[in-house]
C-alpha cells in the first residue's frame, strides 16, 4: 500500500487570514434595497458534493443516481461534461433538526391520542400520516455520531443517450448558487450491474482506522458475509462497502481466457479528508471453485487501484472478492468493478517521441486488438493516447513528446566505463531491463554550468521507481534523487520520478547512473531521461474549477504558478475567446511567487447555462515567449493534512440573476500600486454614489504580512483608499494582488441569544477587482 504524499512540496494548505481595517462607504444601500446583497451576504454554506452512487451508467440506459454530500437545500438538476445526458430530481433528504424531530414526535402522539378516543373519526389519510411521520422518525433522526459531510442526499433519475461518448466525465450539483466541484462519472458501453446492499446498511463516519479498531470493527467478522452475485462476463459492477464489508462476484470460465478485474475507486474520489489514508484502498482477492486463492492484489505498480491480469488454468466457477484494506466503509466508499476478457495495456515502448514528424509507439498488453500506434503531435509535453480506430483500452495510456533531439538507449551501459558520451541537449528513451539493471551515461561539462536530468516514467504509467546518481569523472557522487514532488501531479500517490539540477565544479567528463530504487525492472519498466542546460518553463493551475456570482459582480480565484528549471520570470494572464463581459483584475504572477490571488469580473447579464472560459498564461524566457494554459484545478485535503491540487476537465463560471446589478468599479490608479516600505501608497477607485460613508466596510483579504488598509475617504472622483506597509515585514521588490472586500452592515437575524438582538452584522457584499502592488523603497 502506498503511503500518503509527505512532500513539503505538495501544496500547502491555505492561511485563510484576513487584514480587516475599517474604511468608508461605497454605495448606498437605501438606492439598491434589501434584495441587493447576494447570497453569501445571508452566509449560506456552500453545496459539497461528496459521492455519487452508481459512479457510473451504460450510454443508452436509464437509472438512478444517488448524490451524497452536504447544504444540498438549492440544487435543482445535475451536469455532466461533454453532454448526451438528461436528469430529474426525485428526492430531497437531509437529517431532521432537533426542533422538527420533536414537533414531528408531537404530531405522531397527537394522532396517535385521536385514534384512541376519536377512533370512528379516523381517516386513511391519518393513517397514511402516520407511517410517513414513523418513516421521518426512522430514517431522518439527527444522530450526532453521523459524518454531517454525508449526511444528506438527493436522488435522480438519469437518462445517458445511446450516442453518449464513453469515458470519464465530471458531473457537478447545479445550484441556486452556481455548480459545485465535479465528481467523477464514468460512462461505457458494456452490461452494468448494481451490487445489492443489505437491508440497513451501518453507515458509518469511521473512515479513521484507528476508530474502527477501537470500537472491534478491525475485520469481516463485523458484518455477516454476503451471498456472492453471480455476474456473466463482461461486465461492469457498481458498488459500495459498508464497515467489515466484502463483496463477492461469482462467474463461469473457461481454460484459456486472458481476463482482466479492474477497479476505480480511489480514481472515483481521490482524497477523502477525514481518513487515514485518504482513500478507499480496495483490495481484489480472486479465488477457485475450491476456494482457494489464486491471485491477489491491493494495488497496481504505484496506483491504489488494483488490478489482476489473469489467464484461466481450468473451466470453472471462479469468485473475485472485494474489500477495503482496513475493512473500513461508509456511504463514500464507492467503486466501479470492470470484470472480463478486455483489451489491457500493460506496457508502452518508447514512451515518447520527437514532436513534429510521426513515430510509432509499440504495446503490450493483453487482448489488444492492435499492438501499434501511429503518433504525429505539433506539441511538446504529456498526453493521453488514443486507441486506433475501431478499438479501444480499458485502462489509460499516457506517451511524451519533445522538441530536443531524441535518441534511443543503447548497450552496453551497464558500467560506468561503457557509458556512452552524448551530445547535449538530448531525451532517451530507455527502460531497466533486466531486474537489478543500471544505466549509465555520460556527459561533458565545463565549471560553472548547469546541467538538468529528468526522468518521465512514472508520470507516463511506468512501474520505474526512478533513482538519479551525478559522479564526476573519479566516480565521486555529487548529487542524487529519488522521488521529486510534481505539485502538478495532483492525481498521483507516489511521486516517483527523479530530478536532478546541478552547478558543474569542474571541466571534465561527468556520469549519471539511472536505476530503480526497489531494483525492480522489466518489459514495462520504460523512461525518458532529459539531459543537458535547463529548459525554464512553468506550467498554471487556476482554483477553482466552478465560479460563481451575480451577474456584474467580481469573484476572486487564485492561480498556481509550477516552475520549472528554475524559471523566476514575470507571468502576464489572460482570457482566451473569453464570451463578452469577462475580464480579469490582476491578471498577472509577479517573478518568483507561486501562486496569486486574481479576480474575475461577470458580465452584466445572467446566464441560464454555465459558461466555459479558458485561462492562458505569457512569459519571455530566453527571448521567446511561452503561451501556456491555466489548467482548472480544485483544492483537496486528504488525511486530515495534505493539500493537493486535483485537475479538472473544464473551467466554468455561471452568472446568476440579481435583483439589483452588482457596483462597476473601476481602477484609477496605475498600476502596479506602488507602496513605501514604512510609508503609505494610494489607490484611487471609481465607484457611483462614493458620498455614503459609513455603509460598508472594507477588508484586506489574505494580505501579505506586514500590509494594512490605514483609511479610505470619498475622492474626487470616488473613493481614495490608503495602504501601508510595515517595513520589518515587507522589503522593497515584493509584487502581488491585494483583493479588497466590502462588508455591509445589517441587522442581525439571530433571536437565539438575547445579545445578538439589535447587534448588527458584517455580510459580505462586493469584491473589488484585484489590485496589483509593488513594495518600493521609501525617499529619503
Amino acid at each position: 500500500m502506498n503511503s500518503p504524499d509527505r512532500s513539503p512540496a505538495s501544496c500547502p494548505p491555505r492561511k485563510g487570514k484576513f487584514a480587516r481595517r475599517r474604511g468608508a462607504a461605497a454605495l448606498a444601500l437605501a438606492l439598491m434595497g434589501p434584495g441587493w446583497l447576494p447570497a453569501a451576504a445571508q452566509q449560506v454554506r456552500e453545496p459539497a458534493p461528496a459521492y455519487v452512487y452508481p459512479a457510473g451508467g451504460r450510454a443508452g440506459t436509464t437509472f438512478v443516481v444517488q448524490v451524497g454530500g452536504q447544504a444540498f437545500a438549492g440544487a435543482t438538476n445535475l451536469y455532466l461534461s461533454g453532454g448526451g445526458f438528461e436528469a430529474t430530481l426525485l428526492d430531497y433528504s437531509r437529517p431532521l433538526t432537533p426542533r422538527e424531530f420533536n414537533q414531528l414526535r408531537n404530531e405522531l402522539e397527537q394522532l396517535q391520542e385521536k385514534r384512541r378516543t376519536a377512533a370512528t373519526h379516523w381517516t386513511e389519510a391519518d393513517a397514511s400520516r402516520v407511517a410517513e411521520i414513523r418513516r421521518q422518525l426512522a430514517t431522518r433522526a439527527p444522530n450526532r455520531q453521523a459524518n454531517p459531510a454525508l449526511a444528506e442526499t438527493l436522488t435522480f433519475r438519469v437518462r445517458l443517450a445511446p450516442d453518449a461518448a464513453p469515458g470519464s466525465r465530471e458531473l457537478r450539483l447545479v445550484t441556486d448558487t452556481g455548480l459545485t466541484p465535479p465528481l467523477r462519472f464514468l460512462v461505457g458501453t458494456l452490461p452494468e450491474v448494481k451490487e445489492p446492499e443489505p437491508a440497513t446498511p451501518a453507515t458509518s463516519s469511521e473512515a479513521n482506522p484507528r476508530a474502527a479498531l477501537r470500537s472491534g470493527r478491525s475485520g469481516p467478522a463485523t458484518t455477516p458475509a454476503k451471498e456472492p452475485l453471480a455476474v456473466d462476463l463482461p461486465v461492469v459492477v457498481n458498488g459500495r462497502l459498508f464497515p467489515g464489508e466484502v463483496d463477492r462476484f461469482r462467474f463461469q470460465a473457461r481454460r484459456g481466457q486472458r481476463l482482466v478485474f479492474m477497479v476505480q475507486a480511489r480514481a472515483l474520489i481521490p482524497f477523502l479528508a477525514d481518513a487515514v489514508p485518504g482513500w478507499f484502498q480496495a483490495v481484489l482477492t480472486l479465488r477457485d471453485a475450491r476456494d482457494r486463492e489464486v491471485a491477489y492484489c491491493d494495488d497496481y505498480r504505484l496506483q491504489p487501484d488494483p488490478v489482476i491480469l489473469y489467464e484461466v488454468p481450468a473451466d470453472g466457477t471462479y469468485t473475485l472478492e472485494l474489500r477495503d484494506a482496513l475493512y473500513r466503509g461508509r456511504e463514500d466508499f464507492v467503486y466501479h468493478l470492470t470484470l472480463g476478457e478486455l483489451p489491457f495495456v500493460t506496457g508502452v515502448e518508447p514512451l515518447g517521441g520527437p514532436v513534429h514528424r510521426p513515430w510509432t509507439a509499440r504495446m503490450s498488453g493483453w487482448n489488444l486488438p492492435a499492438t501499434e500506434l501511429t503518433v504525429h503531435r505539433s506539441e511538446p509535453g504529456i498526453f493521453r493516447a488514443e486507441p486506433p480506430a475501431g478499438s479501444s483500452w480499458l485502462n489509460e495510456v499516457w506517451l511524451a513528446t519533445d522538441a530536443l533531439p531524441v535518441r534511443v538507449e543503447t548497450s552496453p551501459n551497464d558500467l560506468a566505463a561503457t557509458a556512452p558520451l552524448l551530445d547535449l541537449p538530448v531525451v532517451i528513451n530507455g527502460r531497466i531491463d533486466p531486474a537489478g539493471e543500471v544505466d549509465w551515461f555520460a556527459l561533458r561539462g565545463q565549471a560553472g554550468e548547469t546541467v538538468v536530468a529528468e526522468v518521465r516514467a512514472r508520470r507516463l504509467g511506468s512501474p520505474l521507481d526512478a533513482r538519479l546518481v551525478l559522479t564526476d569523472a573519479a566516480g565521486r557522487e555529487l548529487a542524487a534523487n529519488d522521488d521529486q514532488p510534481d505539485p502538478g501531479r495532483g492525481l498521483d500517490t507516489h511521486h516517483a520520478d527523479a530530478y536532478l539540477r546541478v552547478t558543474l565544479p569542474a571541466d571534465g567528463v561527468y556520469r549519471v547512473r539511472l536505476e530503480d530504487a526497489q531494483g525492480k525492472g522489466g518489459p514495462e519498466f520504460g523512461y525518458r531521461l532529459r539531459l543537458g542546460p535547463p529548459q525554464p518553463d512553468f506550467e498554471l493551475r487556476v482554483v477553482p474549477s466552478a465560479l460563481h456570482g451575480r451577474a456584474g459582480a467580481t469573484v476572486p480565484l487564485t492561480v498556481w504558478a509550477l516552475r520549472r528549471d528554475g524559471f523566476a520570470g514575470d507571468i502576464h494572464l489572460a482570457l482566451a475567446d473569453a464570451p463578452p463581459g469577462f475580464s480579469l483584475g490582476g491578471a498577472w504572477v509577479p517573478a518568483g511567487l507561486e501562486k496569486v490571488r486574481v479576480t474575475l469580473t461577470l458580465p452584466p447579464d445572467p446566464s441560464p447555462e454555465p459558461r466555459p472560459l479558458r485561462m492562458v498564461g505569457r512569459a519571455r524566457v530566453d527571448g521567446r515567449e511561452l503561451e501556456r494554459p491555466a489548467v482548472p484545478a480544485d483544492e483537496r485535503m486528504q488525511a486530515f493534512f495534505y493539500h493537493h491540487l486535483v485537475p479538472a476537465q473544464e473551467w466554468l463560471a455561471s452568472v446568476l440573476e440579481s435583483p439589483r446589478p452588482a457596483p462597476r468599479v473601476r481602477l484609477l490608479s496605475a498600476t502596479p500600486v506602488r507602496i513605501p516600505a514604512g510609508g503609505t501608497g494610494t489607490v484611487a477607485l471609481g465607484v457611483p454614489f462614493a458620498r455614503w460613508a459609513g455603509q460598508f466596510r472594507f477588508e484586506l483579504e489574505e494580505a501579505p504580512e506586514g500590509l494594512a488598509l490605514a483609511d479610505t475617504t470619498p475622492g474626487r472622483h470616488g473613493l481614495e483608499i490608503r495602504l501601508q506597509a510595515d517595513p520589518e515585514r515587507l522589503q522593497p521588490g515584493q509584487k502581488g494582488n491585494l483583493i479588497l472586500a466590502a462588508r455591509a452592515s445589517r441587522p442581525a437575524t439571530s433571536t437565539n441569544r438575547p445579545a445578538a438582538v439589535g447587534a448588527r452584522q458584517r455580510a459580505p457584499a462586493f469584491v473589488l477587482p484585484a489590485i496589483p502592488f509593488e513594495i518600493t523603497e521609501r525617499p529619503r
